[in-house]
């Protein structure tokens, strides 16, 4: 539900457009120097702002209301919310009786019956995803020395970023990406065969993330179109290290030593400014629409340190397992 973790827990919470939205950290180890001003780097990462970005800006500055003393963990669970100020909630009301296609409305109205928060995606918005962040930057702490870095290597099918962003602009549709995850420095070991192995941890919490519709680990399905002897990649000393890393650094799930790498597919922004069709639940019949407020037309651009925020969650519960 909204708890993930074994060693190393999270438990998110909050709206898009209620009070705040936060996240509660247990089982963080004692000791470990955690400043405000660590935040900043990733939160800001993630901050809308640039072209092709919602306009939507917070402050998101990160409040720590416990576990945390004197710049240290003490071993408490922590907890870190972040406040929102600039919402437009009037832009959710005009919509509430029509679904918007490719988002949860529908499926959140008929889950809770008509009890959830509509408003911004409520508690299924993206917005919570600056919690995860904040777990994120406190995770990567945990994981120290292994090193995580994201990037959007395409959007829109196109590899120039800037040129589809333009193009998004100017034709007043949203598009999606597909964002590439490298970790380096991961000892040989983490991850367990079958249920727990690494890809299906890392895998649970990038599909938490909200647009995210694929991973592939490695060569992924490119591996389909391979033999096994090309496939597979051939150990060169006793540390593992391997000539090729078709595997991605990961065998029978659990870590090899190698660096681990998977790509992301995420989707376009449902919330495009193109006229749609869809359910109206006031009149009883279809017709067209056009969602008003402020969203992303790519939302891929600020997915990329989020992806690095779970993959850091799931491999500090894996160490702490460890």
């Amino acid at each position: 539900m909204n708890t993930f973790g074994r060693k190393f827990r999270i438990h998110i919470f909050g709206a898009s457009h209620g009070a705040v939205v936060g996240i509660t950290i247990d089982g963080c180890p004692a000791g470990i120097l955690i400043k405000q001003e660590d935040f900043s780097e990733d939160i800001n990462r993630r901050k809308a702002g640039a072209a092709g970005t919602t306009p939507r800006i917070e402050e998101d500055m990160p409040k720590i209301v416990s576990g945390i003393f004197n710049g240290r963990s003490t071993g408490a669970p922590i907890t870190i919310f972040f406040d929102n100020n600039n919402t437009q909630s009037q832009d959710y009301e005009v919509i509430r009786q029509t679904p918007r296609p490719g988002h949860a409305d529908f499926v959140l109205d008929k889950k809770y019956k008509g009890f959830n928060d509509y408003r911004g995606g409520g508690h299924s918005s993206g917005r919570l995803t600056l919690a995860l962040v904040a777990a994120g930057v406190i995770a990567k702490k945990i994981i120290n020395p292994a090193t995580i870095y994201s990037y959007l290597s395409e959007a829109g099918g196109n590899s120039d970023i800037e040129t589809a962003i333009a193009e998004a602009i100017e034709h007043q549709d949203s598009i999606g990406g597909i964002v590439r995850c490298a970790v380096n420095g991961l000892p040989v070991g983490l991850g367990e065969p079958f249920f727990d192995s690494l890809e299906s941890v890392i895998g649970h919490l990038v599909f938490s993330i909200p647009a995210v519709k694929g991973i592939s680990f490695g060569a992924g399905f490119a591996a389909t179109k391979m033999t096994g002897s090309e496939h597979n990649d051939a150990i060169i000393d006793e540390k593992g290290t391997t000539k090729t890393n078709f595997a991605g650094g990961i065998n029978g799930g659990i870590s090899n030593g190698n660096e681990l790498y998977f790509d992301v597919a995420v989707k376009p922004a449902s919330s495009t400014p193109r006229e749609q069709m869809t359910w109206n639940n006031s009149t009883g019949t279809v017709e067209s629409f056009t969602i008003k407020g402020r969203h992303d037309l790519c939302v891929a651009l600020r997915v990329p340190v989020v992806v690095e925020a779970v993959t850091a969650i799931a491999l500090a519960d894996m160490k702490l397992l460890y």
